[in-house]
This record gives C-alpha cells, structure tokens and sequence, in this order.
C-alpha cells in the first residue's frame, strides 16, 4: 500500500486532504473533533519529518459560495492546540490569497486552506480546479476516508497530478486494513451486527456480507420487516411492507450458503415514540396492535450477546433500538458491551456508520473496541464491494 511511511518528506510541501467537517454549536465552537484528532498523527508525522502540511476539508454543504457559518477558520485555534503548533490560515484554497500563504512556508509548518466546497467545481471534479489545488504542493496525501466515496477534485481528481507523488495518510491506511481484514480475514466466526432503520438502506450491504459471515445478526427498526415476511404480528412498529420478499429471499440466500441469521425473539414496546411512553416487553412476534416496538428485550440480548462472545471478527453497523432514548438503550448497551467482552478475549471488531459510532462514544466504549470507522457512506460502499473513487486514485498507477 502507498503510504506515508514510505516517503521523504524532507523540504516538501504534502497536500493533505483531510475530513475536518466537524459539528459546530451557534458560537461555532467543535462539539465532536474526533474527526480532526484522527486525522492528526498525518500531519504530525509531515512535519516532523522536514515537511510543510498544507491541509484542505471541507465543512458542511454551503450552497453559494463562501459563508462564514461554513468557513474553516473557526477550526484554526483548535487545530493549533491539538498539534503544538502555530497554524496559518489560507482566506481561500486557490487563486493568489493561497499560493502566497503556501510558497512562504517553510518545513514543519502547517497552512489551512478555506473550504473547498465554496467552489462548486469540487463536487464536480472539475479538472481546472483541481489542477490549481495541485500546483500549492509537491505531493498529494488522502486522509480523508468520509470522502473516499466521492469522486471530488480534491479528494480525486488532484491524485493525476502526483503520478510518482500520492499516498494514503495514516487514517485511510487503518480503515482499509481493517476493512479488508473483516473482509478478507481466515478468522471465524466472523459475526455482523447489522441494525437500524430501514432494511432497503442495507440490502447491498448484507447481500455482499453474507459471501462472507458465519452469523448475522439483525436488529434495529428493519427487525420488524423480517418479522412481518415470516408471519408475526408487529402491531405499530416500523416496517417497509415493500421489502418484506425482499427480507424472505435474504433469509433462503443466508440458509443455502449455511450462514446463521439471528433476529430478535422479544422486544421492548412503547405506546408512542416518547422515551417517557409506557414501556413493556412482549414476544417479537405478537405485538398488540398500537403498541411499537423500540428495542430488542432481554431474551434477545442474551441471544445476541452469546454469538457476539464467541466471534473472532464482529462488523457492527446500527444500533439495535432507539439508543438515544434513555429508556430504550439497553439493546444497543448489551450489544456494544458483548463486542468489548469478545475484544477483550483477542477478537478483532470495527465499529462503523454514524448511529453505531455515535452509540459506542455514548457508552463511553470506543477505546474497548479494536477500530471505530470514521466514515459512514464510504464505509459502507465499500462493504457492499464498491470501488471508491478515492482510494482507486491512489492505487492506479
């Protein structure tokens, strides 16, 4: 693999491509800069090996070109504390303003560029734009796995102009590697833990695990659909009646290919979608019309839990109930607790997609856990066996 590690740093200015699109509150201060500590050992590792970093992101989704509430410059003094080190800021990522800031910089300093997304040819992958991008650095470093997905001109395109010169930074090296040793691994059993929502927003995803599981698990709102295609009552619970053959035929492809399916045999209902509605636990299968179901129940986290405890790789991607509703977390708690138990006796586990990161920082459980994703839509592209654009980039040569 291209790595950082293999490169000479030394009077070079490395263009990093990072994904610092942060939350920020009214007063745009960070609430969650897990993001920017990820991406930082990269950059450290530039500059203390004789080169400038000048790094580029982008922050939310503006629509009209430069807008303060999406300017990076709110992201500098908290980069500068993080990295020990003085951070100069670029007012925008081409044209005068930047190559100025860039050709004065000398080694072991670090330069923000503005937002690229305040140019509409980024998302395009337009090749003018990228090819100024290009011309502030001598070579090209892609830490920016969030983005991997997407065939942008900085997180792409740039790479053709650094035929000799493109790399993968230390954040896209851990999350392949992780990737591929859930994918690719000899270790069995290999569980995945697939929850939330909608079944339609996984089908890709599970089709393409189950060439490749010995168990899944299924929980989360899309239960409810499975349930329904094998007969059960599910009174006001969440369900896509339009996946319901859909559900059946993932469970015939799971049984010819010997693959376990495991899904919920009771669950914690509510009267309304409040976490303060009357709660009760029922059999999966015959939920009383106007009551919802919310969470797994306890007969279903033992279940799950002990084929979580006996797995040597475990993939974990949504939540099992509505885990931001205090009184219909302990679903989610007892799966995220059974992956920190099997951890702990040697097995591999890699937390991925918003809800279940989320979920694993809420219990204060992601340094238990062996890799925690940090991209979502390209994590899961690429368990559904996609090639990304961005990491494609890099690899041809």
């Amino acid at each position: 693999m291209n790595t950082i590690n293999h490169y000479d740093f030394q009077n070079k200015k490395a263009l990093i491509r990072v994904d610092f699109n942060v939350p920020l509150d009214n007063d745009k201060n960070i609430t969650d800069d897990t993001r920017i500590r990820a991406a930082l050992p990269t950059i450290l590792h530039v500059i203390k090996n004789g080169g400038a970093a000048i790094i580029m992101s982008h922050l939310g989704r503006p629509k009209n070109g430069p807008e303060n509430d999406f300017s990076l410059i709110h992201l500098v003094s908290h980069l500068e504390k993080l990295s020990n080190t003085k951070v100069h800021f670029a007012d925008d990522c081409i044209g005068d303003k930047a190559e100025h800031k860039c050709n004065s910089m000398k080694p072991g300093e670090i330069s923000l560029l503005e937002n690229v997304r305040f140019y509409k040819e980024e998302t395009k992958g337009d090749s003018l734009f990228a090819q100024k991008l290009a011309s502030l650095g001598d070579c090209y470093v892609n830490d920016a796995f969030g983005t991997a997905h997407r065939a942008h001109a900085s997180t792409t395109v740039i790479a053709k102009h650094f035929p000799n010169d493109k790399m993968f930074g230390f954040l896209m090296e851990g999350e392949i590697n992780s990737l591929e040793k859930v994918l690719n691994s000899e270790k069995k059993p290999l569980t995945a833990i697939i929850g939330g929502a909608k079944v339609s927003s996984k089908i890709p995803i599970i089709e393409n695990l189950i060439n490749k599981v010995d168990n899944l698990i299924i929980g989360g709102g899309m239960a409810y659909t499975f349930i329904k295609a094998n007969g059960g009552t599910i009174g006001d619970s969440l369900v896509e009646d339009d996946f319901l053959k859909t559900a059946t035929s993932i469970q015939e492809l799971a049984k010819s290919k010997k693959v376990n399916i495991y899904l919920p045999v009771d669950t914690a209902t509510a009267d309304s979608f409040d976490n303060n509605a009357a709660k009760g636990v029922v059999d999966i299968q015959n939920i009383p019309k106007g009551l919802m179901g919310l969470d797994i129940g306890k007969k279903s986290e033992v279940l799950f839990s002990d084929v979580i405890e006996k797995s040597k790789l475990i993939l974990w991607n949504g939540p099992m109930g509505v885990f931001e509703f205090s009184n219909f977390e302990s679903g989610t708690k007892s799966a995220a607790n059974a992956i920190v138990k099997a951890t702990q006796k040697g097995a591999f586990s890699l937390i991925g997609g918003g809800d279940s990161v989320a979920a694993i920082n809420k219990f204060k459980l992601s340094e238990k856990v062996s890799y925690v994703s940090t991209g979502g839509g390209a994590m899961l592209e690429y368990l559904e066996g996609k090639t990304l654009p961005g990491i494609n980039a890099i690899q041809e040569s």
